[in-house]
């Protein structure tokens, strides 16, 4: 397991002072605080993992963009969407869920609301990752949520990804939602566990 760079300033942060207020040992008020900014450390260096998982292989079907629990799924005429809610205890890398080339990242600027708000997905801060693929149009949204308030995109627009790809990470509790063409058949449903890379969530017609 390793932990993303953008986490580093987030561990190195509460763990200086930390460090810092143990050598000097000033009483047991700051040793207090000692102990809970080492915990803040802890839950960061958990939080901005990045385990070392083996990809799913094969042709015929579409990964899990990201770690979490399916909120719903959503199907039109037009396309099928899978709306994924991710909490502070899961994973936030994101991967791609298809073979294909990236034909544009665009950044929306948004409110915060909490990700399990019907909203959010409209009015929140997000990055839009379209991919290109022989079998249509897949988007990743990464939505910020309350505590998520930076979506990082790890992809560029023309970039050639693979199946299980890392293309970007939310920073804190967030949500995902995939967007897939109307012809894919969906193998997951609401309340379902997800895994980025590894979770099978959808059929290629």
């Amino acid at each position: 397991m390793t932990i993303v760079k953008e986490g580093l300033p987030f561990i190195i942060a509460p763990f200086i002072p930390a460090i810092t207020l143990l050598f000097l040992n000033l009483g047991l008020i700051f040793t207090a605080l000692s102990v809970v900014l080492l915990i803040i450390t802890f839950f960061c260096i958990f939080f901005f993992r990045d385990p070392n998982i083996k990809i799913t292989e094969g042709e015929d079907f579409i990964l899990s963009p990201c770690n979490g629990t399916v909120m719903e799924v959503v199907e039109n005429e037009n396309e099928k969407v899978l709306r994924v809610f991710l909490s502070i205890f899961n994973v936030h890398l994101q991967r791609s869920p298809i073979d294909g080339f990236v034909r544009s990242v665009e950044h929306r600027d948004g409110k915060f609301l909490m990700a399990m708000n019907p909203k959010a997905f409209i009015e929140n801060e997000q990055n839009i990752i379209t991919i290109e693929s022989k079998y249509g149009v897949f988007i990743v949204r990464q939505i910020a949520g309350f505590l998520a308030r930076r979506c990082v995109s790890w992809v560029k627009e023309g970039d050639t990804l693979t199946k299980g790809q890392k293309i970007g990470l939310i920073k804190f509790s967030s949500q995902v939602d995939l967007h897939l063409p109307a012809n894919m058949t969906i193998r997951v449903k609401k309340g379902d566990k997800i895994v980025s890379g590894k979770t099978i969530v959808g059929d290629i017609a």
